[in-house]
């Protein structure tokens, strides 16, 4: 079992979500909170391997110019306006 500090606004803030019937209790208010920081974790460790992956990448010249990218996309939108 967890015993926590929250505070005073805080605590205010799980007792309206509480009291609205929106949540049934306050564990099931933090409960919620800490699966949303897990998302939260999950997707800021998946950015940064994102920017791992394109950081080596450019550091082996696997990389393009972003002039020449650009120019490809717009060369790609004319096309598909005619």
């Amino acid at each position: 079992m967890i015993s926590a500090e929250l505070g005073k606004q805080l605590e205010g803030v799980v007792a309206r979500l509480v009291a609205s019937g929106r949540y049934n209790s306050k564990s099931e208010v933090l409960r919620e909170g800490v699966r949303l920081i897990q998302e939260r974790e999950a997707r800021l460790a998946a950015l940064d391997a994102s920017i791992a992956r394109g950081v080596a990448d450019a550091e082996h010249g696997r990389s393009r110019p972003v002039a020449q990218v650009f120019e490809e996309l717009e060369a790609g939108l004319r096309s598909l306006r005619r």
